[in-house]
């Protein structure tokens, strides 16, 4: 096994042995005939490039004389693969850090056999989990490769993006809610393609986020065994091996891993910044959803009846352990807070935000709209 710098290391993931166990692991999609699969393939191509005009011209977001991301159809090993590879990106840093401390460790050499295998298995397992219930992303940190290319400049190793449709689970969600499929299809395309337009009509804002999660990464002090530990009980919760009395809690979110107060001022800022761009998603799609998508109000009642109901207790312990119960909440947070700002100043009011990272709201101001207003739309004194 080699290192991420390619020396002959042992390394804290097995990022392969990770996609090898997802990919065996992961729920087979919806029946559908080979002539439905490329029906449904076309089609969501379809609808995310018409998704693009939608959207820009609704959010008046300029994307001009930016780097295009290319709009991949995947299957669910191609959502773990590209997810994979994304994760391996943005966690290099800290990964590295914690090789480095766990090197002149007691039983180093073992955890060293050992862990990277075992976490790449339980990685594997929350992965498969996971890639039954995406519907769309858009990949801020996607390296380029083979079977899976990415936006941007051609001299960035990172890449610049790309925008995931994971074609068998929306067929899935669409038959579950038992709506128009293809109404519910351009209504996930819009929701994408606004994440799409986010990162592409605003240069800074993918190194803005970048720098705060390295920010955050780099103030982790975090023993190498505390964070399989975390790993470990979303794949039991999972497996079903977790004791009775620790269900209850719902499980321990990674989140707990903050330790610092500098994390916790970033986090808070990262929070915020979230809940901008899926509100902002959510509220686009609603915005446009009446013009072109004429079953727009049954879709989202059924989608927001789905969303609150959530699933069974697995589902809600592994919300909590992987930070989704908070994601819910920045959907209706940020939605709440451009809809208010988009109400008091205008769209191209509310587009002041992308102005630079001091106009992004705090976490106090996306729960208080009017906040952000008076500061960043305050008249300059005479």
């Amino acid at each position: 096994m080699t290192g991420f710098g390619g020396t002959a290391s042992p390394v804290m993931v097995d990022w392969n042995l990770a996609v090898a166990t997802a990919t065996r692991l992961v729920r087979p999609g919806p029946e559908v005939s080979r002539d439905e699969a490329r029906a449904v393939v076309a089609e969501l191509r379809k609808h995310a490039k018409a998704s693009e005009e939608h959207v820009r011209g609704f959010t008046r977001m300029a994307t001009e004389d930016i780097h295009d991301t290319p709009v991949l159809v995947v299957d669910r090993p191609g959502w773990v693969r590209a997810n994979v590879a994304g994760f391996r990106e943005i966690l290099k840093p800290l990964l590295e850090k914690m090789q480095e401390r766990r090197t002149g460790n007691p039983g180093s050499a073992v955890l060293g056999a050992v862990g990277g295998k075992v976490t790449g298995v339980e990685l594997g397992m929350l992965l498969s989990f996971l890639s039954s219930r995406v519907l769309g992303q858009y990949e801020t940190f996607a390296p380029a490769t083979r079977d899976l290319p990415a936006g941007g400049p051609p001299d960035s190793p990172a890449g610049g993006g790309r925008l995931l449709l994971v074609a068998p689970n929306i067929v899935h969600v669409e038959r579950e809610l038992d709506v128009e499929p293809h109404d519910f299809r351009l209504w996930v395309c819009l929701h994408e393609e606004t994440h799409r337009t986010q990162f592409t009509a605003v240069p800074w804002l993918r190194d803005h986020l970048e720098g705060e999660i390295q920010s955050f990464l780099s103030e982790t002090d975090v023993d190498p065994m505390t964070v399989l530990e975390r790993v470990r009980e979303a794949a039991q919760s999972l497996a079903g091996g977790r004791p009775e009395a620790e269900e209850d809690d719902g499980g321990r979110s990674f989140v707990e891993l903050v330790q610092t107060p500098a994390q916790r001022e970033i986090l808070g800022r990262l929070t915020a910044v979230m809940s901008l761009l899926e509100g902002h998603a959510d509220f686009v799609m609603d915005g446009v959803g009446p013009e072109v998508v004429p079953t727009v109000s049954e879709i989202r009642e059924k989608f927001q009846q789905r969303r609150a109901k959530g699933a069974s207790r697995l589902d809600l312990a592994l919300r909590k352990l992987l930070g989704l119960d908070a994601k819910l909440r920045q959907y209706r947070d940020g939605e709440r807070f451009v809809r208010a700002v988009v109400g008091q100043v205008g769209m191209d009011g509310f587009n002041r935000v992308w102005t630079s990272p001091n106009t992004l709201p705090t976490k106090a101001e996306i729960a208080k709209p009017a906040d952000w207003v008076a500061r960043v739309h305050r008249k300059p004194e005479s």
